[in-house]
């Protein structure tokens, strides 16, 4: 039996709709794939800046979890294009519908031409979750895929971040609440043997997050680059200036007082280690610094020092044997070891003979003895009318930051003898 253009135009819609069904089902699930796969990842990367799985190993995972990423995107790109498709007989082109690329492409439209207005169709589509959002003072929040990067990178340039305990925080500060030790003593209470007594003093102590701000000129040629140009630059320029900027602070930070994340040489709390003779650096002087710190701490303990010490080391020799005590690595991405554990360079680190009776070395586990503060969010503030004779625009970042040695007796610092 032939069938009406009606009936023929309403089996075909039915065909569509279903078809449509099944490949809006096969998305949700490639996106729920994604969003597993981006959780993993960024447990692997607190594993990693904790110290339970190496940088090469979390590279290798890295570069495994991208690539899978990478297929079901691919895939999620294909069934998208699929359900765009005009239908038979429709002339009308419903390639429109706003996704994850129009998501990038609002942010990056912001850079260009300050404007980050939708249209009503990716209004409607992002109701939970907008392309570009506006705090209080009318600063733009960083989408997520950018600030992921500018993160990612930072364990590679900051070697304190690397081994510290970064804690995300949502608020200013955290307070720390502690209790001197209690003591015990052998004996019969009943033969008259007193218990000694100790008294507990409770204490509290504020870690605050500081402001740390970033400022770039691109010119406005630049702009007109593509996507992947700009967020290549913003990635890689802030990153490495926060990078430099923290790493310095991490080590002789002056404190909240200043405005300053607390510095490691800045811990009055912190033993010294004297070295034996002033302008030089024995073996016996790292092994005093090493072993200063008690056995629980010992064990993920990394030594710090600027890398002019670092060669003053590395032509020590033991005593008896006469062999070198630096030993360098045989895993790629891992630090040479002296005495057994890692050597990393510290640039912030005032080298050997450089002011008198200074700090001049770092031993001991960061993890336990460090914390940074993370204050969620990077903000992005489009300054175009300041540069605007110079043919520049200019975008000024900000973040918030906090550092601060909550167990001294994790850490010990190797003093230079007057």
């Amino acid at each position: 039996m032939d069938l009406t253009a009606e009936e023929k135009k309403a089996l075909q819609d039915e065909i569509i709709e279903k078809a449509k069904a099944q490949l809006a089902a096969e998305a949700k699930a490639d996106i729920e794939k994604i969003t597993k796969l981006i959780t993993d990842e960024r447990k692997a990367h607190e594993e990693m800046l904790k110290g339970k799985l190496t940088a090469a190993d979390f590279k290798t995972y890295e570069e495994k979890s991208q690539a899978a990423e990478k297929a079901v995107q691919d895939r999620i790109d294909a069934i998208e294009t699929k359900m765009n498709r005009p239908g038979i007989g429709d002339t009308e082109d419903k390639s429109g519908k706003p996704g994850a690329k129009e998501y990038k492409a609002a942010f990056f439209n912001f850079f260009r031409t300050g404007k980050f207005e939708l249209n009503e169709a990716a209004q409607k589509y992002y109701t939970e979750r907008k392309a570009l959002v506006s705090d209080t003072t009318g600063q733009i929040l960083i989408p997520e895929e950018v600030e992921s990067e500018i993160y990612r990178a930072l364990p590679n340039l900051n070697k304190i971040r690397k081994y510290a305990y970064v804690r995300p925080i949502t608020t200013d500060r955290i307070r720390r609440r502690s209790l001197t030790e209690v003591s015990m003593s052998w004996g019969k209470l009943e033969l008259g043997k007193e218990p000694i007594e100790t008294t507990v003093v409770p204490s509290e102590t504020w870690q605050y997050v500081e402001d740390l701000n970033g400022l770039t000129k691109i010119g406005k040629d630049e702009l007109a680059d593509t996507d992947a140009g700009i967020e290549a630059l913003i990635a890689d320029s802030f990153a490495r200036a926060r990078a430099d900027t923290e790493e310095t602070a991490f080590i002789n930070g002056t404190g909240h007082t200043y405005e300053q994340p607390e510095g490691i040489l800045l811990g009055t709390t912190v033993t010294r280690v004297t070295t034996a003779a002033a302008d030089a650096i024995a073996s016996d002087d790292v092994l005093n610094l090493i072993y200063a710190v008690p056995e629980q701490y010992r064990e993920r303990g990394v030594l710090f020092f600027p890398s002019t010490t670092i060669l003053a080391l590395r032509k020590l020799k033991d005593a008896v044997s006469g062999q070198y005590m630096w030993q360098p690595s045989l895993q790629a991405g891992q630090p040479a070891s002296f005495a057994g554990y890692p050597v990393e360079s510290q640039r912030s680190i005032p080298a050997i003979g450089s002011s008198g009776s200074c700090d001049i070395g770092i031993f001991g586990d960061l993890n336990a003895g460090y914390r940074i503060l993370d204050r969620q969010g990077m903000t992005m503030q489009r300054l175009l009318e300041l540069y605007a004779t110079s043919g520049l625009v200019g975008f000024l970042a900000g973040s918030r930051v906090g550092g601060g040695v909550i167990r001294a007796d994790a850490i010990r610092i190797l003093q230079e003898h007057a």
